[in-house]
């Protein structure tokens, strides 16, 4: 039984700038990351190695097949999960977020490959051994399917009793558009927080229900108390009837929360979601 149930195998030559950041990075999801040096000429090695990284030198050709056979014979304990990461100068940190996604879903096999600029279309039955490598997702039982092909093997070949899928990585996401994305992550994660916090929604409701119950008794007061109409008393008006509207909104805002957070609940009592452990 493997010990490791998800290991990162970051692939690369000569990364010296980013390699601690991937590796802190890749130990945030993973159990176990490792470094597969390709002859680094820079200190890429010795800064991995100061970060506690384990590290092995690949010199074969890098494809799925060869990757499988060397992670196979490597001097490493078993892990549950292999992802295995091509670091080249079009990969960016943001799209660790991609291949982990896919390493989650379970896959036997998963290979994203890019092609040659110019080469849209994805291949309809590629040799294994001639993919340029994104990422590779192995289970222990993919790993062994793969080692065992031999160099001229298609995607027709594999085992159909495993979960494989080969795709074409996508062209990168411009500037302005991972701004947006992240942006939008990070307002997606503080809406989840405030559905499975119960905090936000006494921060909501209970200042909603006394500035509602404030503004509402005293619009009637001071509606009730003027003698002349004057600037200062429309504002005054116009203040508290502010109050009780925003009261009246942040009742609302902790209902819905409070709704949507029964919903989520419900969602994931009714689903056996996949796991790992």
């Amino acid at each position: 039984m493997a010990d490791i149930p998800l290991r990162i195998v970051l692939i690369g030559k000569d990364i010296e700038l980013r390699v601690v950041s991937l590796i802190i990075r890749a130990r945030e999801v993973s159990d176990e990351v490792v470094l597969l040096d390709l002859g680094s000429n820079d200190s890429t090695v010795e800064l991995a190695q100061e970060v506690g990284c384990k590290y092995l030198h690949f010199s074969s050709t890098l494809n799925a097949i060869e990757l499988a056979k060397f992670m196979q014979e490597a001097d490493i304990e078993e892990a549950k999960t292999t992802l295995a990461i091509h670091i080249t100068d079009g990969w960016k940190l943001q799209d660790i977020s991609l291949s982990i996604n896919r390493a989650r879903e379970l896959w036997d096999l998963h290979i994203s490959y890019v092609t040659e600029s110019g080469e849209e279309d994805s291949i309809e039955d590629p040799i294994l051994s001639e993919l340029n490598l994104r990422h590779i997702v192995m289970t222990q039982s993919g790993m062994k399917a793969m080692a065992d092909y031999p160099e001229e093997a298609t995607q027709e070949a594999l085992d159909q009793t495993l979960r494989v899928r080969i795709v074409r990585a996508s062209s990168n996401i411009n500037i302005q558009q991972r701004e947006s994305l992240a942006t939008a992550s990070k307002f997606a994660q503080l809406f989840y927080w405030m559905l499975e916090s119960k905090h936000p929604l006494l921060l909501f409701g209970i200042p909603g229900i006394v500035l509602f119950f404030l503004g509402y008794r005293l619009s009637g007061n001071i509606v009730g108390a003027l003698e002349e109409i004057n600037s200062t008393s429309i504002g005054v008006t116009l203040a508290t009837i502010a109050m009780t509207l925003i009261g009246l909104f942040s009742i609302m805002v902790a209902l819905i929360l409070y709704i949507m957070g029964k919903q989520v609940e419900q969602i994931q009592s009714q689903y056996d979601w996949p796991s790992r452990t």
